[in-house]
């Protein structure tokens, strides 16, 4: 309980030191003013010179009288927080995710896209105040998910995604273009886009370039992450009979020049990703760079405990009072 309590004015504390030099006082006026007298015997005085003894205590009981009074003018009290956050700078975010069939070579474990997958779901769950949409491409491109606060739609999106959802090929400018389109009317004082793929582009009937001029005229950050390790990798290069894939190693080729010109052009970042932990990095970097505001609200309710104190100070005194009235009376 006591760690609880604090106090409004503890300078009152300061007259605490007072009390010491009343005490003192207190003792050496008393010896002054006390009379002594030599006797044969204190036969029949015992009681009255206990009484005398303990006069003392009248003065004890005043300054812890006074000691409680000077507690509550220090006002102890309770203190009950509760808070209020809100939101005052959205962000809205769309992931426009390469799945091609490349985006299943193993440089990255188990490979690129259940690596990435990881990685994005842990990058939406610490974005709890913004909305986030997804958006694939491969040879052509399709919102997997529109804008939303509800991270488990996202999420369960997220995890759904896989090869094979649409024709094969890179359409980097198409997946560039719906992700516009995605945030075109978003009211949101932020809106950015994170653009990841693992090759060239060599599909879809919009250009990057001009994908990224109608990000800049809607006013979108574009962060891009180029997916691979440098040289060789793990990849498919064709299918078996039974309809599964064939891996061989292949070239790792990413037109990071492409990548970092978007970037640019839209105030954003280039990232290269070669292994799962500098994927991850990246993610906490665009993390940490696009940060949402959030304005919380504190509400203070005290508790005053200083009328505790002050009864007890009223109590001692009355105390004090009636036995210097009585009991006391005859050595005032």
């Amino acid at each position: 309980m006591l760690e609880n309590i604090q106090f409004a004015n503890p300078h009152f504390f300061w007259l605490l030191v007072l009390l010491p030099v009343a005490a003192l006082w207190y003792f050496f006026k008393r010896k002054e003013e006390t009379a002594s007298l030599k006797i044969s015997s204190i036969k029949g005085f015992s009681t009255s010179s206990l009484l005398a003894k303990m006069k003392p205590a009248l003065f004890v009981l005043r300054l812890f009288a006074l000691a409680a009074i000077i507690t509550a003018l220090a006002r102890p009290q309770t203190e009950d927080i509760s808070s209020r956050t809100k939101t005052t700078k959205g962000i809205d975010i769309v992931m426009a995710i390469d799945v091609s069939s490349s985006m299943l070579a193993r440089d990255l474990k188990p490979n690129r896209l259940s690596a990435l997958k990881d990685v994005a779901s842990d990058f939406i769950r610490n974005r709890p105040n913004d909305r986030i949409g997804l958006v694939v491409y491969a040879g052509e491109s399709f919102t997997q998910t529109p804008i939303t606060s509800d991270k488990t739609i996202v999420l369960n999106a997220l995890r759904d995604i896989t090869y094979g959802q649409l024709d094969d090929g890179t359409a980097i400018g198409m997946g560039l273009a719906t992700s516009v389109n995605r945030l075109k009317e978003s009211k949101a004082k932020s809106k950015i886009i994170i653009l990841l793929t693992d090759g060239e582009n060599n599909a879809g009937f919009i250009e990057p370039q001009t994908a990224a001029e109608l990000a800049v005229e809607f006013g979108i950050k574009t962060y891009t992450i180029g997916l691979g390790t440098n040289g060789n990798a793990l990849s498919p290069i064709a299918y078996n009979p039974d309809g599964t894939f064939r891996y061989g190693m292949r070239q790792v080729e990413i037109d990071e020049k492409l990548l970092e010109e978007i970037a640019d052009v839209t105030g954003g970042q280039y990232f290269r990703a070669n292994n799962n932990n500098k994927l991850e990095a990246i993610y906490e970097e665009i993390n940490k760079l696009e940060k949402t505001e959030v304005e919380e609200f504190k509400y203070y309710k005290y508790e005053e405990k200083f009328r505790s104190f002050v009864l007890l100070a009223g109590i001692l005194l009355l105390v004090e009072w009636l036995l210097r009235n009585t009991l006391f009376r005859s050595f005032i």
